[in-house]
């Protein structure tokens, strides 16, 4: 039978810029593991990825919007859907590997909280700075996902997780095309499910968006990635035109001013923040509340990591039902 991965990476070799991550050159796993005949070690962290409980409990987590009325608003899982499908689009476009560039981009949001920035921002308050969802990201990869046993994911995709963040300096560009893939996404799809939910117009969004970026979603998407692809083929970084970041940068300061800070103190948000806060107050006192497998990490890594740990596994419906359980008396649940 002839070796299909093998194919696979005369086909990079061919194909690939010198500044890709070539999948034979994988920096490897933690525990090594006999090699698949079909997929390289990317496709295989894609794939565990996909098919983890984490991965699939996205799909009931709130991206901004808080129960709102309607099929399509974004969810997590959505989310990071168009960030993989941006991704690969970019990395194509730059001869970079692509397999790597969505498993990272599948991976990057494993670790967020319930009810979106939301339950960030609580659990990072609780815990004096200590919460950052790009890092619960990786200790799902590495620790809590099959109890206790993790995915076993290669250094690239984890380093690729982490460091998906501004801030951030991932290992490989194709870690950095998540990077750039994540704010393309947000951005855009922010901007349509405000417009949806009436908290913008058309006409307050900024000079540098309507006019640099374009005045529609497609448009927006299509001229950032191929700013990045404009700026970037073929060299050894993977950036956005000054000018076209600059817009980028701008977009998202707006959001943040009008759409992001004003669902901070709006009337569901502020439930929200109440309910994790509660919910972590009452574990962190009661850890062997909690399903057994977090009150021995609690043993090991302490309550504070574990409460964490707990709470971040849940989706929006779970730690509202939990919520309920705990501090609802049992005939109002019923009503």
């Amino acid at each position: 039978m002839e070796n299909i991965k093998e194919l696979t990476f005369k086909k990079e070799e061919m194909f690939f810029s010198p500044y890709a991550c070539f999948s034979k050159n994988t920096l490897g796993r933690d525990r090594v593991e006999s090699p698949d005949l079909l997929r390289t070690e990317f496709q295989r962290d894609r794939d565990r990825i996909m098919h983890s409980k984490s991965f699939r409990r996205l799909k009931n987590k709130t991206q901004v919007f808080l129960a709102p009325k309607g099929d399509h608003f974004r969810t997590r899982m959505t989310h990071t859907l168009d960030v993989a499908q941006i991704a690969r689009s970019v990395a194509r476009a730059l001869r970079l590997n692509e397999e790597l560039a969505e498993a990272i981009a599948l991976g990057h949001d494993l670790g967020h909280p319930p009810f979106g920035h939301t339950g960030e921002r609580v659990l990072s308050h609780l815990t004096g700075g200590k919460f950052h969802h790009n890092e619960q990201s990786v200790r799902i990869a590495e620790f809590l996902e099959n109890d206790g046993k993790g995915l076993n994911l290669t250094k690239e995709v984890r380093d690729g997780i982490l460091n998906h963040r501004s801030e951030c300096k991932p290992l490989t560009l194709e870690g950095r095309v998540v990077l750039f893939a994540d704010k393309i996404a947000y951005v855009n799809h922010d901007i349509d499910d405000a417009l949806r939910a009436g908290v913008l117009k058309e006409e307050n969004l900024t000079k540098e968006c309507l006019e640099v970026l374009g005045k529609s979603a497609t448009a927006r998407i299509n001229s950032m990635i191929m700013s990045v692809y404009r700026y970037s083929d073929g060299k050894n970084f993977v950036e956005m035109e000054p000018q076209v970041f600059n817009a980028l940068k701008a977009t998202r300061r707006f959001l943040f001013e009008n759409v992001y800070s004003a669902k901070e103190t709006d009337g569901e948000s502020v439930k929200a923040e109440r309910l994790i806060e509660m919910l972590y107050k009452y574990f962190f006192a009661n850890p062997k509340e909690m399903p057994q497998f977090f009150w021995i990490v609690a043993e090991k890594d302490g309550k504070e990591q574990a409460v964490c740990d707990y709470i971040a596994s849940m989706s929006d419906s779970y730690a509202t039902n939990l919520f309920c359980g705990l501090f609802v008396p049992e005939r109002f649940n019923a009503l």
